[in-house]
């Protein structure tokens, strides 16, 4: 029981850990280091009541399901439809910001190799491990979780000690910039799409009294991390720190340093694109009756294939997928958390319940509902230029 229940725990830690830590420190150092870290805990706060709210609807639902299958039980086909869409412009957001900023990694490890060929080595490996299931990714990801925290801890101690690291460099507040961190953020601290795994990964019986405890520790490792690792990046790079924060270490930490922190950036991302990908592939095949390789294919093709074509905007990918597809994933976990509480709709008995749901479920949407409407307004100005 304890190995299912680590193993659940790295599945939600490894979901949520990946290419978004790179772009945290960047924006926090923009906003002001106190601004960004209030996003990290109040963003992380939410995301966990959220994951929570689903955990719920998990236990008092028959059966296995993927985000869709829920949202369409408790939401009906217009809810399904809806949860469709954003979960999959989201996932879709990340797998090719992985690809992406793997070969950025890769290249910064091996200068040889090109960040193309890098990226496109980095998919098909994890593409493979997407297309062999459940099994192969639980052996990766217990594994990957527990590398990736290992190398960010490393990363963060380094640039603590380092000559270079300095409250000096702190940045100041910029009210200009006081929302920026908002969609980057709640894109590194999504990971929803773990939690119906992590509900299969415990089992029955006693299994399932430990899905909440899995989903509270899954989700305060991540927001420790990161706030952290932005907090040693800005103090060491302050206003110079770049848009992925394992680019630039080499010349203010060492090569030896360089090296694992890129390689903890290629773990990241591994990790959260198998389990994604897991995800969005179980969606097709679960929620809309498709062959293995048919939902492989829908789920891993995309990506690449808009990679290929000249999609490499790292930060502007991740925003937008975090704070529009994110959010709206997220007001619909809240409308299928109230809709599944009911007497009447609920099919079992749940091990937990989440209480006063109602002004929490108020206050979620409100701020999800202005992310949307924030990241809406700032991707209509750079359209416009």
């Amino acid at each position: 029981m304890k190995k299912r229940f680590f193993e659940a725990v790295a599945t939600l830690i490894g979901t949520t850990i990946g290419a978004g830590v790179l772009g945290i420190p960047y924006v926090v150092a923009k906003s002001g280091l106190g601004v960004g870290l209030l996003h990290v805990m109040i963003i992380g706060t939410a995301v966990i009541l959220v994951n929570l709210m689903l955990g719920e609807v998990a236990l008092r639902t028959k059966g296995n399901h993927q985000l869709t299958g829920y949202a369409e039980k408790y939401l009906g086909k217009a809810g399904k439809r809806l949860m469709a869409l954003s979960m999959a412009a989201g996932i879709y957001g990340a797998l090719i910001a992985y690809i992406i900023g793997a070969g950025i990694s890769l290249n910064a490890i091996l200068p040889q190799l090109q960040p193309i060929y890098g990226s496109i080595i980095f998919f098909a490996i994890a593409a493979a491990i997407v297309y062999l299931g459940l099994k192969a990714v639980e052996k990766s990801e217990l594994l990957l979780a527990f590398f990736t925290v290992m190398l960010i801890t490393i990363i963060i101690v380094a640039a603590l000690a380092s000559d270079k690291f300095s409250a000096a460099n702190f940045t100041k507040i910029s009210i200009q910039n006081a929302l920026l961190p908002y969609g980057i953020v709640l894109f590194a601290l999504l990971g929803a799409v773990a939690v119906p795994e992590m509900k299969e990964e415990l089992g029955n019986g006693k299994g399932r009294k430990l899905l909440k405890k899995a989903i509270i520790i899954g989700g305060l490792v991540p927001i420790a991390l990161y706030a952290l690792f932005a907090a040693a990046i800005v103090g060491m790079s302050g206003a110079s720190t770049s848009q992925i924060a394992t680019t630039d270490l080499g010349s203010r930490l060492g090569e030896l340093t360089a090296i694992m922190a890129n390689a903890f950036a290629v773990l990241a991302m591994s990790t959260s694109f198998i389990a994604l990908g897991l995800a969005l592939k179980e969606m097709y095949q679960y929620d809309y009756k498709l062959g293995k390789k048919t939902a492989w294919a829908l789920t891993c093709i995309i990506p690449i294939i808009a990679f290929l074509l000249g999609v490499k905007g790292f930060i502007a990918v991740l925003g937008i997928a975090g704070a529009i597809a994110g959010g709206t994933e997220g007001i619909l976990l809240v409308r299928m958390h109230t809709a599944a509480a009911k007497r009447k709709r609920s099919e079992l008995k749940p091990e937990y319940a989440i209480n006063g749901t109602r002004i929490l479920s108020t206050a979620l949407t409100l701020m999800f509902l202005l992310g949307i409407i924030y990241a809406a307004y700032a991707a209509l100005k750079v359209i416009s230029g």
